[in-house]
């Protein structure tokens, strides 16, 4: 039985600490729409996310209503459309998108992931097709997000499809230039991408999952902060030590990961479909209060970037996944500390100071639960050199067993130190300068394979 302590502690997370279920997102399989036609394919495409997501967003009102549990997002994410296409020409794909966002605005969602392609070890003649469609397809809608898995810890590093995926961000950033290029915030490059993640820009609806599954993404970086703060001064700091804060971090995270799965396993009750995973990634916003790098500031370190803040999120990574596995019978999709600088006023704060550089970002990556994340940088980058910078964030997932992605944003007419602002929880944050510009082509075009490591043979 909840103690009246803990009602109320909860409570007070909700009301004064920025405690939400980020998002709410429906996983459709599409392979049943296939047909004929792209047309014939399109329309049933339509009909089936009209059938099963069209009462989503009115009971997930219903039910945070219920609870007082704020649902910020409500989202579907689709087969990777590459599958689903097999066969078809760019123009074909763009027309899908276009067909899937008008299925997104007939049933009210906020977003719809899965134009996606999963060539880690190769790409077929679609793959190349969808991966030729992104830019149209995202400068022409607004609501769908792409993503192509190009490396896995047991097939290597694709690095043919990394050399288009320069080019791809630069288009995305060129047909959006008017926008800062925000066309590219909306397309991420993965290794080890999980089939479960309720997560923009990055959900997808793996292969291996049920027809329709209900995915929550719970955060509450906030929460956490807050109960630090709270814990410090009851105690007094000179009276604490790291493994006893990391300890109420996972108590605070295991309150906070019961909260989505109370929310999740009732939204998918109501709405008759599997109820899939809770992730528990602390996903931040750019609201003041509700940073993961305010939690840097409270567990010692003056600025965001300095030494230590590696160890801490290393820390911080643990605490929260701990705290989340004992809550939920079913943890899944990224679920750990997200660092997107661009959605995290503090971390671009940071990056404007100069404590949080490319490198020490890059280097942060390898403890935390997802890569480069939202990060802007000069437009005049070129395209090689993204690549080059994606590489080494694939590479580390690759070798390390986990998932790493990258979410570049070059923004067009704009050098490192000025800013950009896309609004809402995409935020806003200095320009990050990038060292060694130019001097990554030759490595980038040979192409080929990099190699999976010799710890992945495991079978």
């Amino acid at each position: 039985m909840l103690q009246s302590e803990s009602i109320l502690a909860t409570v007070e997370m909700i009301q004064k600490e920025n405690l939400d279920v980020r998002a709410v997102t429906m996983g459709i399989n599409l392979l049943d729409c296939r047909a004929d036609s792209a047309r014939d394919t399109r329309r049933r495409i339509q009909e089936k996310i009209v059938a099963r997501a069209g009462s989503l967003v009115a009971t997930c009102e219903a039910v945070s209503e219920k609870f007082g549990i704020p649902v910020v997002n409500k989202r579907i994410a689709v087969t990777p459309i590459a599958f689903v296409g097999a066969g078809w020409r760019c123009d074909d794909f763009v027309a899908v998108a276009q067909t899937l966002d008008a299925a997104a605005d007939a049933v009210g969602v906020d977003i719809v992931g899965g134009f996606s392609a999963q060539v880690e070890k190769g790409m077929t003649g679609s793959d190349r097709e969808l991966i030729a469609a992104i830019p149209e397809a995202l400068a022409t809608t607004k609501k769908i997000c792409s993503s192509v898995n190009i490396a896995s810890s047991q097939k290597g590093v694709n690095m043919d499809a990394l050399a288009m995926m320069g080019p791809t961000i630069k288009a995305l950033a060129a047909k959006s230039a008017d926008q800062g290029g925000f066309a590219a915030a909306k397309f991420v490059v993965f290794c080890n991408q999980p089939g479960d993640n309720p997560f923009m820009a990055g959900a997808i609806h793996g292969l291996e999952e049920a027809d329709v599954v209900l995915n929550v993404g719970v955060s509450g970086p906030g929460v956490i902060a807050r109960a630090l703060e709270r814990q410090i001064a009851r105690r007094g700091a000179a009276n604490l030590r790291l493994d006893e804060l990391a300890e109420h971090i996972k108590q605070t995270t295991f309150r906070v990961t019961r909260c989505g799965e109370l929310i999740g396993r009732r939204v998918s009750e109501v709405l008759g479909v599997d109820f899939g995973v809770v992730d528990l990634s602390l996903a931040p916003t750019p609201a003041i209060g509700d940073s993961v790098g305010e939690i840097f500031k409270i567990l010692g370190v003056d600025a965001v970037g300095a030494p230590g803040s590696t160890a801490i999120l290393a820390m911080l990574n643990d605490a929260v996944k701990k705290g989340g596995i004992f809550a939920s019978k079913t943890v899944g999709g990224l679920s750990g500390a997200f660092i997107p600088v661009m959605e995290d006023a503090v971390l671009a704060e940071a990056v404007g100071e100069g404590a949080l550089c490319l490198e020490k970002l890059e280097a942060m990556t390898c403890v935390c639960s997802v890569g480069l994340d939202m990060v802007a940088i000069p437009g005049s980058v070129d395209a090689d050199t993204i690549s080059a910078i994606i590489a080494d964030e694939m590479a580390l997932g690759m070798v390390n067993h986990k998932t790493t992605a990258a979410r570049l944003i070059p923004v067009p007419g704009k050098e490192a130190g000025e800013m950009v602002s896309f609004g809402g929880l995409f935020g806003a944050s200095p320009i990050m300068p990038v060292r060694n510009v130019g001097k990554s082509s030759r490595f980038i075009a040979w192409g080929g394979r990099i190699p999976a490591p010799v710890h992945s043979f495991k079978n």
